[in-house]
């Protein structure tokens, strides 16, 4: 048996990244989508039917690709794009909605009264409070960035080499020497 030539194996990289990134997004996002709906969260909610519409297209973009039709190269990289877009558009929206009322709302007396014992009054909590979601949420966007943009640019580099792959016909085996 020949062995592969790069294009093939770009299409089967390609198919296997998709098939688990794709089914991967549509489960978590799904999961977020319970969660949200529990809390009564309209725009998590909204976020996660995005998401879940971003991993469907990734889906079918490999299946798209599975089934010999380069289109579906197009789809994987806009299911990136997508999400890359859903969640910093989410990324920013909470950074844009940080309430010092409620933050502090959820600490309870004997949480309060155990910070004291070692020292942290309101003010100092409020501030940890503050800085760790702000650092959470530019975290959140800086991965996104790194992982979704890298997922799209990895999907069009392979763009030739799975449409070589795709519409070149499979080469017979070589003869055996007798």
């Amino acid at each position: 048996m020949p062995e592969p030539t790069p294009a093939q194996k770009a299409l089967k990289r390609v198919l296997t990244v998709s098939r688990f990134n794709g089914w991967s997004v549509i489960i978590i996002a799904g999961l977020g989508i319970l969660l949200t709906l529990v809390m009564g969260d309209v725009l998590g909610t909204i976020i996660g039917l995005l998401a879940v519409v971003s991993g469907c297209m990734e889906v079918r973009g490999g299946r798209k690709v599975g089934r010999r039709d380069p289109e579906g190269m197009k789809l994987l990289v806009r299911s990136q794009l997508l999400l890359l877009s859903v969640i910093l558009a989410y990324c920013a929206s909470r950074l844009g909605s940080f309430d010092a009322e409620t933050a502090m709302g959820n600490l309870t007396p004997d949480m309060a009264a155990s910070l004291k014992e070692v020292g942290l009054e309101r003010a100092d909590i409020l501030s940890m409070v503050r800085t760790t979601f702000y650092v959470t949420y530019v975290a959140v966007a800086v991965v996104t960035v790194f992982y979704q943009g890298g997922m799209a640019l990895y999907y069009r580099r392979k763009t030739a080499l799975v449409t070589e792959a795709l519409t070149t016909p499979p080469q017979p085996p070589l003869a055996a020497d007798h």
